[in-house]
């Protein structure tokens, strides 16, 4: 086996780093620990590269140069941190010196070029050094041995510990060595100072953290992914990991990353204290994950060597790091130039809606280039844009509402600036979109969309953003038409980087770039890969339906389908709104939220009520207070959140307002007073249902129809991870299981729904797991009468009796066979996530089973691992201060198995909609009402209204209505309708979206007005 050692990978690596890089070997003994650093290589570069500053420092100090330098450095070190003296230097008695050269952003001149050569790069093997931290049991410094340290120019900057399957230990037990053998207080592990990056390898996976923390000490995944899902790929004649040493960490790669992607995240959030509010600070060191590294790297490289005139999809998950990874993008075409050291791009446009986009853009720019003014956000009107335009400002942030502008400034450049003149001839743009521009209730959406779909470049975006398609269309004619739109949009001086999770199907063929499997997207980082990386929760692991719900409870009586005709639909709309439905509804979502999710993550678990329209949303918080009032409850306060004003048909004459429901909470305050303590649940319409980013809601209620990109934007409101936070659950009371699979399976990988959960199959597996006496009621009890005592802050007296239970238990279980220990160990899975998942929906509370629950949950992880052993988990103990009776569960809708359907057009965005109902009613606003279930009021009539007088006052309508038949005019009508609707949409923006975006209610909106115009201009009436 000496061949096969660990021994064998590091001299592997070093291998490949020296005589296939630019890598030097260096012994350990040149590495001193007091000061964390190898001086002779610091002093020897800045010798080198930096003689004149050397020399002058020489004169002064003599022989003490060289010791005076070390200090200064280590003390800069100390206060600016690695990251900020590799890039901008120190000072020593005055004068500037630099610890790295960087490559320029055009192309090197000779004194560059001399000067990046004259980096030192350095690997050292088996680095040992006495711990100042750690001890003994004699109470001596305990000896620390890294496999691998990267050194730039005498700094190490990068540490990897290695492992080999082949030698029984993997890359998790690297990881645990690290969190218990290495002190983040001794010099070299120093946060921010010295080693900025720790890497756990073995041949099959990597892991990395930029903080040694001991126990909490976070690990991440740095993994190509393979077959959409974590790990790597095998490669022929290689290790998996090969990567990391043929890739990422060569010479010239590691330099780009400490120049151009690692930074320093610093958030602040004011919390609440006994004695008043405070503001906590915390800071995390920046390393991007492989696929962010690889996403940035093939989209600049690509630019480089094809230029502006394309379209990038980046088709990243919820939980990619897409804000670190637009700013890395944004900063690198900004500075990019070509082969002929031309420019590539005179600006970057920024498209967002996200004001914590904004602010880490500008940091993080901040940090790589230590000056302002890179970034300007667009926040008065076309005059600022004009303004940052003609000042070439390299990148330029802007919400939806000023995109028409941009997009106008770049394509008509003489005519713009409203006084200020533009000099844009031969300059290039490019144009980053981040997805979250399309999430805030749709109003802006549809202004967008009305405003920009006669213009070539913003059709591309407008497709981007487009909540429907024509489903009534061949394939063959929707993809002459947006080859067409694509053909007159395309502009060679335009090149766009579209980010997105959820690809409609226009978006892919307008963002049409080629990937590696030859189509669209350019790069991608499935939902699968970030679940099974641990970056977002599975939000359908828990789901239930309302159906489901009873028909757990009741399994006898069954639940009606959902009406699908015209009448149908009506009765179902009016009693979505009879107040018995909802104070029933209401009911069981706070009695829910009360016994099953306010104690999850110690007590600050959150939940989201999305509801059917606006004016269900009023009704809901009108009941949810009610309700809270009538029973005395306290720490249930709920927010409401909906655009406009409401009327409330049942009360002539009121005027609802999300600020006046909301105590006069201000619109903009609402997610920081949400994220607080005060407040537990948030009701909404439409609005935080995209975009809404709050790690503590962990539960949501819905009592709206979802279909398609909406359904997956909404539901995964829920998958952001916090501390504590292991699920999320979902209780539906309108969609059925098979469509919220259909909607989720094109952006996952797949899954066929299972049979409803039989609450009697627990009893069964009780039973069962009894029958091999590996575990007796007795110790059930037992374990349960320690852990319930103080499951929130146990004791180490605690803890020895748990793991005294649980080890008796563990030593009868290695005592069996080995196919009695797998059928035992699927039978306590089975039991752990039946459990789990029952227990959130059940009326009823069986002690007996809580307890087994919490004894199975913690006998699972003492038994012996299978095979090599499972992939690095973060430990159970960390959960220990959130945890609550019901704990981890599994679910109801798996999205592995299954055949995914090719994305459509109408169905797959907005609500589910009725079919085949062809009623037409006397009023418009009546036959709207009860085909499609819309809240709208007689107070919307005035919209159509003002539709048809605009329409009769056109003299090429009067013309066509006199000149033909009433089906020719209706034809006729149809093709001048949305820009009749565009000039009103002012007017009704909830009526404008929905015109504008569901096929099936425009016409009909389309055959009523054009009968009444024609019927009117005919008669004179008009």
């Amino acid at each position: 086996m000496a061949g096969h050692t660990e021994h064998a990978f590091e001299s592997a690596i070093e291998h490949g780093l020296i005589i296939a890089d630019l890598y030097q070997r260096r012994s350990p003994d040149t590495f001193d620990p007091a000061v964390a650093l190898f001086p002779d290589d610091v002093i020897g570069f800045i010798r080198d590269s930096q003689s004149a500053r050397w020399g002058q420092l020489e004169a002064m100090l003599k022989d003490r140069t060289a010791a005076v330098v070390i200090d200064s450095l280590t003390k800069e070190l100390a206060s600016k941190g690695a990251l900020g003296v590799l890039r901008h230097g120190f000072k020593c008695y005055g004068k500037e010196l630099r610890l790295a050269w960087f490559q320029p952003n055009s192309g090197m001149n000779p004194e560059s070029a001399a000067r990046y050569a004259a980096n030192r790069l350095t690997i050292t093997r088996q680095l040992a050094f006495a711990s100042q931290a750690l001890k003994r049991p004699d109470g001596g410094p305990r000896k620390c041995v890294i496999d691998v340290v990267l050194s730039v120019n005498g700094l190490p900057v990068v540490t990897v510990e290695l492992k080999n399957p082949l030698t029984g230990q993997r890359a998790e037990d690297a990881c645990k060595q690290y969190m218990t053998d290495r002190d983040g207080r001794d010099p070299l592990f120093r946060f921010k100072e010295r080693a900025l990056v720790h890497f756990a390898v073995d041949p099959d996976e990597a892991w990395m953290t930029t903080e040694l923390k001991g126990a909490e000490t976070l690990f991440l995944p740095f993994n190509r992914g393979h077959n959409f899902g974590a790990g790597n790929p095998p490669v022929e004649g290689n290790w998996k990991t090969h990567y990391l040493w043929d890739e990422v960490l060569r010479a010239d790669s590691l330099l780009d990353i400490l120049q151009r992607f690692m930074h320093l995240d610093v958030s602040e959030r004011t919390v609440d204290t006994p004695t008043g509010k405070r503001k906590v600070r915390r800071e995390a060191m920046i390393f991007p994950r492989y696929h962010q590294l690889d996403a940035v790297r093939k989209l600049v490289s690509h630019a480089r060597a094809h230029g502006p005139g394309r379209n990038y999809l980046i088709q990243h998950s919820a939980g990619s790091g897409k804000s670190n990874s637009i700013a890395w993008l944004a900063h690198r075409l900004a500075s990019l130039h070509d082969s002929a050291d031309a420019k590539v791009f005179d600006s970057v446009i920024v498209i967002t809606d996200r004001r914590v986009l904004d602010q880490q853009l500008q940091n993080t720019v901040y940090q790589f280039e230590h000056k302002t003014g890179v970034v300007e956000k667009i926040e008065e009107n076309t005059q600022q844009l004009a303004r940052a335009l003609a000042g070439g400002v390299p990148i330029i942030i802007s919400t939806i509402q000023k995109f028409p502008f941009i997009s106008q400034a770049i394509r008509t450049l003489e005519n713009k600036g409203e006084g200020v003149k533009l000099n844009t001839a031969g300059k290039r743009f490019a144009v980053i979109v981040d997805e979250a521009h399309s999430s805030q209730s749709g109003e802006t959406v549809a202004a967008l969309k009305g405003i920009l779909n006669k213009d070539g470049i913003a059709d591309a975006i407008a497709a981007q953003l487009g909540e429907e398609e024509d489903g009534e269309l061949s394939e063959e004619a929707k993809a002459a038409i947006l080859k067409e739109v694509i053909s007159r949009a395309r502009q060679p001086n335009l090149s766009f980087f579209a980010f997105t999770a959820t690809p409609k199907y226009k978006t892919k063929a307008v963002f049409d770039e080629p990937g590696p499997s030859g189509v669209a997207p350019f790069h991608e980082y499935s939902m699968r890969q970030a679940i099974e990386e641990g970056f977002i929760l599975n939000v359908l692991q828990n789901y239930t339906t309302y159906k489901r719900f009873f028909g757990l409870v009741k399994q006898v009586e069954g639940d009606p389908e959902v009406p699908k005709k015209a009448a149908a639909k009506a009765l179902s709309q009016f009693l979505e709104l009879h107040p018995v439905n909802i104070e029933q509804v209401v009911q069981v979502i706070i009695e829910h939220f009360r016994l099953k999710v306010m104690h999850e993550l110690g007590g600050r678990a959150k939940a989201m009520v999305v509801t059917a329209s606006r004016l269900s949303a009023v009704k809901y918080k009108q009941a949810f207070d009610r309700y809270i009032k009538d029973k005395g409850y306290t720490g249930i306060r709920a927010l409401v959140a909906f655009s406009g004003t409401v009327e409330d048909p049942d009360l002539p004459g009121s005027g609802f307002t999300e600020v006046g429901m909301n105590d006069g909470l201000p619109e903009r305050e609402l997610p920081e007073r949400f994220a607080g303590e005060e407040y537990r649940v948030l009701i909404v319409a439409e609005k935080y249902q995209t975009g809404f980013d709050q790690p503590l809601l962990q539960t949501m209620y819905v009592v709206k129809k979802l279909a398609g990109v909406q359904a997956v934007q909404t539901l995964s409101r829920l998958n952001r991870i916090a501390p504590g936070k292991t699920r999320s659950f979902v209780l539906d009371f309108r969609n059925e299981e098979e469509d919220i699979f259909k909607a989720f399976k094109p952006y996952y990988e797949t899954t066929p729904i299972g049979d409803n959960a039989d609450p009697q199959k627990l009893n069964e597996l009780h039973h069962k797991l009894l029958q091999p006496a590996i575990f007796t009621p007795q110790d059930v009890i037992d374990f349960a009468a320690v852990w319930f005592k103080a499951r929130r802050d146990p004791s180490g007296q605690d803890h020895k009796q748990m793991n005294a239970i649980l080890d008796r238990c563990v030593a009868r279980f290695e005592e069996r066979e080995e196919a009695e220990q797998e059928e035992f160990r699927g039978l306590l899975t089975a039991f752990r996530n039946l459990y789990g998942f029952l227990s959130q929906i059940l009326p009823y509370f069986d002690e007996e089973l809580e307890r087994l629950y919490a004894f199975v949950r913690n006998l699972g992880p003492k038994l012996p691992q299978q095979g090599d052993g499972a992939k690095f988990t973060l430990d159970d103990d960390v959960a220990l201060k959130f945890f609550r009776l019901q704990q981890v569960s599994e679910g109801a809708i798996d999205l592995s198995q299954g055949e995914v359907d090719p994305l459509k057009g109408p169905t797959d965005v907005g609500t589910a909609r009725e079919k085949d109902i062809e009623v037409a009613l006397s009023s418009l606003v009546n036959q709207l009402n009860e085909r499609f279930g819309t809240d709208f009021t007689e107070a919307d009539q005035l919209f159509f209204d003002q539709v048809r007088t605009t329409a009769e006052l056109d003299e090429k309508v009067v013309e066509a209505a006199k000149a033909n038949t009433e089906a020719n005019f209706s034809a006729f009508f149809g093709r001048i309708l949305d820009d009749l609707f565009i000039q009103r949409m002012e007017g009704n923006d909830e009526i404008f979206n929905r015109v504008m975006s569901d096929k099936q209610f425009r016409n009909a909106a389309q055959e009523h007005l054009a009968r009444e115009v024609y019927e009117r201009i005919r008669s004179g009436r008009q």
